[in-house]
């Protein structure tokens, strides 16, 4: 069959194209988010099962409803609610179910084709008979919690969709409250904004626009490419798109030769949401993909890489209706990161100057904030789209902007506003412009500056952070793309700090001051690491030093800016002993152990502990993920580091031990503090040694840290757990990559570099060593039809103190030594 594109297919649709996806669930509300095809007043019911064990639904408990938001014809997104009928409210270690209704349809019917178009079954939504999905409460025993997470998901990435593991491991506990999972974290990179497949591009397209039932007008800047100051979407074809993205919009995506990163990248509001359609619901997905042929004629190379895409891509989509199935049945919550919108969103102040001084750049991410608020924000925090909320302001905004087919400029300036961009910058001159923009796009937040938005206490912007709580446990979701704290001195290129002043206020100290007695243990999810490879850091500072701030994602890491790092573990230590950190976006899953010491007290330090756990990619595997996954990442392992930490410049000193005798030279430290500085005990070898120490006791670290990478053990079967294989390898490429592909050289030393998915699970006994434990699932090489976990062991038990630096008290020279 021949590719149709969706207007004549969408009498052959279901009425839900998009959904159930379980989202916000506490013991007095649940809230499912879905996409339809039609206007609906949607019923959320929420039953009790049998004996608890989710086989025969009962007593409807939580009730609710919510009219559908009109995006356009054949697009109406709600999120609904439910809540108590009477007293009762849900309860822990039990399986509910829950059913939809749209007027006299229910769920099963709004799932189902209709028959004279489509006479197959839908496909299931449910582990059970009675085809409602089901899900669990945190439980009351820590012992028993079930954490799942997991990052980047780019539809044409290498490998298979990790995201369907869950889909297994569901089923397989689906009867148990205590053993099924209980929450979701999908924490960055849900859709990719810039890095879009060509075939996708041009479906995406032809789908939103078909569904909003308008074409958006971009604005321009004129140019001698571009003349004319708009252009629609679909005039800008699949694979042509770089230089526009770049040029017109400033996006960095193509920097430093990655051209293919932003060939396809999305700009229209209709390509965003039908992304979150197409990644989440095969609906919309044709029988067959376009052809490179039928579109246009280009080059081989270009014929070559859309066949590979659409490899990829038909492969992604297979597997869609069990993800589809999973997200379904377990609470489910989101934060964005960069690639939600496109790669290096707000990285550093000079991405913010070049992208918020252009008229595409602006529109674009606006589009894009708007799909991320409408399609993850929604479902986190549903409270914040209740009557009198920025929320529900901001879907009558969309709903008039879109009635008006996008003509009406001053409503998608308002849509701006609630979303949080800073206000557009308006002149008669284009140098009074370029005066003005500094002026209006940033404030001052003490030592750095943030992007300008609304006043908080207006309740006029959106907030992306938001704090998830269970009996015995909590987890705070950070944002820290958009209230980044960029640096008044040096170039715009400076890493920032992921969180400014004020960002720590609202999303660490006031939530953690808030935690109920009960709470024992606290998540954090950061949507980049706190502590990477040390490869990473080290190509980092390089790509710095070289003036490449966009092509290795300096900008982004915590342990570049001195002050937010130590901010961040002050924070967290200050009202915690022990923390779990949630993270992604590298492309490996990891496990980290750092214990930190607070001297407020020097007669008593205060003891505390943190277990960092990566989890990415679901699907983007890369070469040289796959390289840091095999026994070759033993040649530079990963060692222990131990650093210290000074609110303000300490006198230090460096001894040099040699032949000749013993020099003391002052260390090279900046002007202000805080100040970090790895600490070595004495090293060298018998020529030359050195160390560092303190000159006298005033100059005593303010605080202590080291971490170390738990290694990774060998990996386990899961019996249970399959993939049959779409396509078996030929048996001589099977014999040809076996000294690849064998078990021995899988097995690396501390990450999982291929496709996989993490879950956590806790050991809290009342008396006796704390740990958190993360089994990662992947595929193995070596036999393609297995499934294997990867059990990483984090103790949560604070440990003492490592000795203090030496007091040297003689005489320095004002010389600052290179280190050997």
């Amino acid at each position: 069959m021949a590719w149709t594109p969706l207007r004549d297919r969408l009498s052959t649709l279901p009425l839900v194209l998009t959904g159930p996806v379980l989202r916000r669930v506490e013991p007095d509300a649940v809230t499912v988010w879905l996409v339809l095809r039609e206007p609906h007043e949607v019923r959320l019911s929420v039953l009790a099962t049998e004996a608890g064990q989710g086989i025969v639904p009962q007593a409807v408990v939580l009730e609710g409803t919510q009219t559908t938001t009109a995006l356009g014809p054949y697009l109406h997104l709600v999120a609904v609610t439910a809540r108590p009928r009477g007293e009762q409210v849900l309860a822990p270690d039990q399986v509910y179910a829950y059913d939809l209704t749209f007027g006299d349809r229910d769920l099963i019917t709004a799932l189902t084709p209709p028959q004279e178009t489509n006479p197959l079954p839908p496909a299931p939504i449910s582990y059970f008979d009675h085809q409602l999905p089901t899900f669990s409460l945190p439980p009351g025993d820590l012992d028993d919690l079930c954490i799942v997470h997991g990052s980047c998901r780019k539809p044409h990435g290498e490998g298979r969709d990790a995201l369907v593991m869950l889909d297994d491991f569901i089923g397989h506990h689906a009867t148990s409250g205590r053993s099924r999972p209980h929450q979701l974290f999908l924490t960055g990179d849900q859709i990719y904004g810039d890095d879009v497949a060509d075939p996708l591009l041009w479906m995406l397209t032809d789908a939103g626009e078909t569904l909003l039932g308008w074409q958006e007008v971009l604005p321009l800047l004129p140019s001698d490419r571009h003349p004319e100051e708009t252009l629609l979407a679909s005039q800008i074809l699949p694979g042509e798109r770089c230089a526009i993205a770049e040029r017109q919009a400033g996006f960095t995506a193509m920097a430093h030769g990655n051209e293919e990163k932003a060939k396809s990248h999305l700009l229209s509001l209709a390509e965003y949401l039908a992304m979150y359609l197409f990644v989440w619901s095969p609906v919309l997905w044709p029988e067959d993909l376009p052809p490179f042929l039928d579109i246009r004629q280009a080059s081989s190379q270009r014929a070559k890489r859309w066949t590979k895409e659409s490899r990829l891509l038909k492969d992604f989509y297979r597997d869609l209706g069990r993800v589809r199935r999973a997200l379904a049945n377990v609470p489910t919550y989101m934060i964005c990161d960069d690639h939600d919108v496109t790669d290096d969103w707000y990285l550093n102040r000079e991405w913010c100057d070049r992208v918020l001084s252009k008229p595409l750049g602006r529109r674009v991410l606006t589009n894009a904030i708007l799909g991320y608020a409408l399609c993850q924000a929604w479902g986190n925090t549903p409270s914040q789209f209740e009557a009198g909320q920025p929320g529900d302001r901001l879907l009558d905004l969309v709903r008039h902007w879109s009635a008006s087919c996008g003509t009406r400029p001053e409503l998608l300036q308002d849509i701006s506003q609630i979303l949080g961009l800073p206000p557009t910058v308006t002149a008669d001159s284009v140098t009074e412009r370029d005066r003005a923009f500094h002026a209006q796009t940033y404030i001052t937040d003490e030592a750095v500056e943030i992007l300008r938005r609304p006043p908080i206490a207006d309740h006029a912007v959106l907030n992306w952070h938001y704090t998830v709580r269970g009996p015995r446990h909590e987890v705070l979701v950070l944002d820290t793309r958009t209230w980044r704290g960029y640096p008044t001195d040096g170039d715009g290129f400076s890493p920032p700090r992921l969180l400014s002043p004020t960002a720590f206020g609202q999303q660490l100290q006031d939530p953690l001051a808030q935690t109920p007695p009960a709470i024992a243990l606290t998540l954090v999810v950061l949507p980049t690491n706190l502590i990477s490879l040390e490869l990473i850091d080290q190509i980092q500072l390089f790509a710095l030093d070289q003036g490449r701030g966009f092509s290795t994602d300096a900008g982004d890491s915590w342990n570049l800016n001195a002050a937010a790092f130590s901010r961040l573990l002050t924070e967290l230590f200050r009202q915690r002993d022990r923390v779990v950190i949630l993270t992604g976006d590298i492309h490996y899953s990891s496990a980290v152990l750092l214990h930190y010491w607070s001297y407020e007290n020097r007669h008593s330090p205060r003891a505390c502990v943190l277990a960092q756990l990566t989890a990415s990619a679901y699907k983007n595997a890369e070469t040289k993920t796959r390289l840091v996954h095999t026994k070759l990442k033993a040649l530079v392992p990963e060692v222990p580091q131990q650093w210290a930490g000074w609110h303000r410049p300490p006198r230090l000193v460096e001894v040099q031990i040699s032949p000749e005798g013993v020099r003391y030279l002052k260390a090279d430290l900046p002007a202000e503090g805080p100040i970090l500085r790895q600490i070595h005990r004495f090293r060298g070898n018998e020529t030359l040694a050195w160390a560092i120490a303190i000159q006298d006791p005033d100059s005593l670290p303010d605080w202590q840290y080291q971490f170390e990478w738990i290694p990774r053990p060998p990996a386990q079967d899961v019996p249970w757990m399959r993939w049959p294989l779409t396509q078996k390898p030929s048996r001589l490429r099977q014999w040809l990559t076996w000294p690849w592909r064998n078990r021995w050289f899988q097995e690396g030393r501390e990450v999982v570099g291929l496709n996989n998915i993490s879950i956590v699970t806790v050991r809290w006994p009342a008396e006796g060593e704390k740990a958190v434990c993360q089994d990662v699932y992947w595929q193995t090489p070596w036999q393609l039809d297995h499934l294997v976990y990867t059990r990483y062991v984090v103790p949560l038990t604070p440990a003492p103190p490592p000795p203090l630096l030496k007091l040297y008290d003689e005489p320095v020279t004002d010389e600052v030594p290179a280190l050997p």
